[in-house]
């Protein structure tokens, strides 16, 4: 019966690269090449304190460390990594639905939506959004000089975490 086991799990390792184009697990690769910073092929908690020191925050507490490891089903090498963002990109929805909720406010598919209109929205409307929240995203994602959001490549962004104008 171990035999069984072990193909299972070469099988559920495998299914995870099948969830990325090539690209994307380069990428995903390089990140966790970055992260593992004494190069043992492992994120430990030494790792991830170093990384976000390297990123600025020296003071990130030993809980919030664990919290962030008890997230992984066992030690985190690069096939767990991918795995990790597999699941939490799973729950993305596809491009174009994220496009077909923007469309309502653009009648004329001009791909982009006065900033101002969108933090009105976003501040007003369901799960409401923060000053902070709204700040935060147009940091993320500014404005042109007009004060526009380019609502379509922040749907790329968002699907496929890079900016159009990079690839």
């Amino acid at each position: 019966m171990a035999p069984k086991k072990a193909k299972k799990k070469e099988a559920a390792s495998s299914n995870v690269f099948s969830m990325f184009e090539q690209s994307q697990i380069q990428e995903f690769k390089e990140a966790f090449t970055i992260m593992d910073q004494n190069r043992d092929g492992f994120i430990d908690k030494n790792d991830l304190r170093d990384t976000f020191a390297a990123l600025g925050r020296l003071n990130v507490g030993n809980d919030e460390l664990d919290e962030m490891l008890k997230e992984a089903s066992g030690p985190i090498n690069f096939t767990v990594f991918l795995t990790m963002f597999g699941e939490k990109l799973k729950g993305t929805d596809p491009e174009e639905t994220i496009l077909n909720a923007f469309k309502i406010f653009d009648p004329e598919g001009t791909g982009i939506l006065k900033g101002e209109e969108i933090k009105y929205h976003l501040m007003s409307q369901a799960d409401k959004f923060t000053e902070a929240e709204v700040s935060q995203m147009f940091t993320n994602f500014p404005l042109d000089v007009a004060g526009n959001l380019d609502y379509k490549n922040l749907c790329y962004v968002i699907t496929h975490g890079e900016d159009k104008e990079q690839e």
